[in-house]
């Protein structure tokens, strides 16, 4: 069994994927990866400087293994680790091995088909994606999420790669123009019946005009047109004043994916 088969394995059994996107790109693709390691019980994941994520598989479970796992991890000197889900078991083995909890991701989702008002600022003009607005867009994100350990660092390569998936279409990629600049964009993505607020960056000159909502609005609008039986997004756990944007718009939380970190 693959690494791929393994998550689609372990994802069929927990009902979250053990694994994000950009590892799982890393594998199809074995690229970019630090560490890959297989157990005869389970697997460990990590691209570039991200934190590592592992999995025992379901067959495997309840007999120390996913212990001694995180032993051997934390003996190569690894000491942030993700918890997709952060599933009971997780909870348990972390508390367990005394990690501490350093970051908390969000996964919120809305099938109420609520729609926000758009109210696009003066100057600013919305439209969809052109293969032109790569550089832009790439060079937009990284001064949006600068502070982003995983999105910011997203380059033209990666941006290529991620408009080569089944799912991309450009029609649900919004930018925000102003002077003939793009300042912020919403990438939607639709799939599987289920929409995504996948990424909305507003270049920092642009906060506090209102391109963030009016792009939200929009792609929103956009994802119910489409015909999704519902829209997730993930959110910082820490970010309340996007929190309450979308809880006014009737998200609610469906998951959450922790970051221990070892003491």
């Amino acid at each position: 069994m693959n690494f791929l088969e393994f998550a689609a394995q372990v994802e069929a059994a927990d009902g979250v994927a053990p694994f994000n996107e950009a590892s799982l790109l890393a594998l199809r693709d074995q690229r970019g990866l630090r560490l890959q390691e297989s157990f005869e019980f389970g697997a460990a994941v990590a691209t570039g400087e991200d934190p590592v994520e592992f999995a025992v598989a379901p067959t495997a479970r309840r007999h120390g293994h996913g212990a001694r796992l995180l032993r051997t991890l934390l003996n190569q000197g690894e000491n942030l680790f993700w918890a997709h889900g952060n599933l009971p078991g997780a909870r348990a083995l972390a508390a367990k091995e005394n990690l501490s909890v350093v970051r908390t991701l969000l996964v919120l989702s809305t099938s109420g088909r609520s729609l926000a008002e758009v109210q696009i600022p003066t100057g600013v003009t919305i439209r969809t994606f052109k293969d032109s607005d790569a550089a832009a867009v790439v060079s937009v994100n990284a001064r949006a999420f600068a502070d982003h350990r995983e999105q910011g660092r997203m380059d033209e390569a990666d941006f290529a790669r991620r408009r080569a998936e089944p799912w991309f279409d450009p029609a649900g990629l919004f930018i925000a123009e102003r002077d003939g600049q793009i300042v912020g964009f919403h990438w939607t993505k639709i799939e599987g019946g289920t929409g995504e607020v996948y990424v909305v960056g507003v270049d920092p000159s642009a906060h506090g005009s209102g391109i963030g909502q009016a792009l939200t609005a929009v792609g929103l609008e956009h994802l119910w047109a489409e015909g999704v039986g519902a829209i997730d997004l993930y959110v910082e756990g820490d970010n309340l004043a996007a929190l309450a944007v979308y809880r006014k718009l009737g998200f609610t939380e469906k998951a959450r994916d922790v970051l221990y970190c070892a003491q």
